[in-house]
């Protein structure tokens, strides 16, 4: 309760503070739902981490288009691919600057350097920079983009070529995403000399909208408007607050009193009064993600696949969607959304049946159950609007087949750490679609180069991987359909994790909001936005 009076405290105080300025349509405040683990997008993988970074501060060299899937120009006006689709040269914008701050001060423009600085990063671990600041990037390497990029060469100032060992598809969309955020690397270099290489992801410099004004972990981030920002139009506001709220119930009386003008997802109780409110606009859209539970293999007995298949079919997936999502949610059945290219439609789920789960447990030796840790998130993601009341309700499904599942949670941060190395035996987590490839999906989440990533559950099979794999070098898109619809089938069949729901996104916002686009990727993105 008192973090609660706390935030509802520095919520007034803001909007006091500013009051003027939100007068003038000059400040933006945002209730989004809990604090980044810092601001470098390279070590990330969660909106929550991208949202204050990638989203604000920086830019990249390709950029998705404004609330689509289809990629633009960014740091690159435009690019060359070779024949043999290896090579990529890029030819980079001119003219555009780094950040001023009290902390760095540039004295060139963005070029050619910070993109080799920024890539070198993601695939060199013995870059001194890397060394100093012992940082992993799980992105780059869960996508087999640090094994992949052979080299990446400056040609003049404004021109860099990067050459791949095999083809990627799906390059291009890759590094339109919010980790390969290009970083200064005169910055990293002043950074260096003066023995704080790690401030990097605490005191950030960018080419982005918005520069990085302070911090503090649960309370608020302060941004201002870049006012030299290259992409004219895109920078409408003076000052971008993050007033961080981590009750979704606190965050709707913010949106209501005025104290925020957009807030992060609201929870499916509220969204008819919210509708109904003549000071709100509600868009919504078909949810590109994933709510799961994820099995960890390398903990006995979830090795075992009929332990898996048994878990799998004793969830109740359709009370757990009327009662979680409360009409907002679909029956998830594959790895990947049915808007994804590739999904195959052919895949059905086991049937609701106790008593083969039971079968299935005897004939894995464990006729008597067993006792199992079940991890619960503690923030609302758009696939999953309530993690405790669905781990609650798979601890009863699971009680009926004997299992005792322990409810676990940690704060945010802490989550994702702790189950990259491992420590679950279950845990509810899901995805967002980050590129609108298949890959993003059976590669980010499923890969043998994922293990230490994304891969929570350490599923690594071998024909799954060599479809993927192979997928990933074919230009052509039909003939990875074919291999990325097989390689669902021994998904499905092997269970690394269960499938519950893809969630309808629903963005609440104040009338006054103006130029705010839902990303198909659920990311939270201010380019364009103002207020009227």
């Amino acid at each position: 309760m008192k973090q609660m009076k706390a935030g509802i405290v520095l919520a007034s105080v803001l909007a006091l503070a500013t009051g003027a300025s939100l007068a003038a349509g000059k400040t933006l405040i945002y209730c989004s739902e809990g604090s980044p683990a810092g601001f470098d997008p390279a070590r990330y993988t969660t909106g929550t981490d991208f949202d204050a970074s990638a989203e604000t501060i920086y830019n990249r060299l390709v950029e998705f288009v404004p609330g689509s899937t289809q990629i633009r120009p960014g740091l690159a006006d435009k690019w060359d691919v070779s024949a043999d689709g290896r090579t990529y040269t890029f030819y980079l914008h001119k003219g555009v600057k780094f950040h001023t701050t009290p902390y760095f001060k540039p004295t060139r423009d963005f070029n050619a350097d910070d993109v080799i600085f920024t890539f070198a990063r993601l695939t060199d671990k013995n870059l001194p920079f890397n060394k100093a600041t012992n940082a992993t990037y799980p992105y780059a390497s869960d996508m087999g983009m640090d094994s992949n990029i052979a080299k990446v060469e400056k040609i003049d100032p404004y021109t860099v070529k990067i050459s791949l060992n095999k083809v990627d598809a799906a390059f291009l969309q890759n590094i339109a995403m919010s980790f390969a955020s290009v970083m200064s690397a005169e910055y990293a270099d002043q950074l260096m000399k003066t023995g704080k290489a790690d401030q990097i992801n605490t005191q950030p410099i960018g080419t982005g909208p918005f520069i990085f004004q302070a911090y503090q972990k649960d309370s608020v981030i302060r941004y201002n408007g870049n006012t030299e920002y290259w992409r004219k139009g895109d920078v409408r506001l003076d000052k971008l607050i993050f007033a961080i709220t981590t009750d979704p119930s606190v965050r709707y009386q913010k949106l209501q009193k005025g104290e925020c003008q957009i807030m992060s997802y609201p929870r499916p109780a509220d969204l008819k009064a919210m509708q109904a409110n003549p000071a709100l606009k509600v868009p919504s859209q078909a949810g590109f993600n994933l709510g799961y539970v994820s099995y960890n293999v390398t903990h006995k007995p979830l090795d075992k696949v009929e332990v898996r298949q048994a878990l799998d079919m004793a969830i109740n997936k359709k009370a757990i969607i009327d009662a979680v999502y409360q009409g907002a949610g679909q029956l998830a059945t594959n790895p990947m959304p049915p808007t994804q290219w590739s999904y195959n439609k052919t895949l059905k789920d086991a049937p609701l049946d106790v008593n083969k789960a039971k079968a299935l447990l005897a004939k894995a030796g464990l006729p008597n159950g067993f006792e199992i840790t079940l991890w619960a998130m503690p923030v609302q993601r758009p696939y999953n609007p309530n993690a405790k009341l669905m781990a609650e309700m798979i601890q009863n499904d699971w009680a009926k087949i004997g299992v005792k599942a322990k409810i676990v949670t940690y704060e945010w941060g802490e989550y994702i750490k702790r189950a990259r190395a491992g420590e679950d035996d279950a845990m509810l987590i899901g995805w967002n679609g980050d590129n609108g490839d298949p890959d993003n999906w059976l590669g980010t989440l499923l890969g043998c180069e994922a293990v230490d990533g994304n891969n929570y559950g350490k599923w690594c099979q071998k024909d799954f991987n060599d479809l993927i794999v192979k997928a990933r070098s074919l230009p052509n898109q039909a003939e990875r359909t074919k291999l990325y619809e097989q390689a669902q089938v021994i998904f499905k069949r092997d269970v690394p994790y269960t499938p519950v729901a893809h969630s309808t996104v629903y963005q609440p916002m104040r009338k006054e909001v103006d130029g705010f686009k839902i990303s198909p990727f659920a990311l939270n993105a201010f380019y364009g936005v103002g207020l009227k």
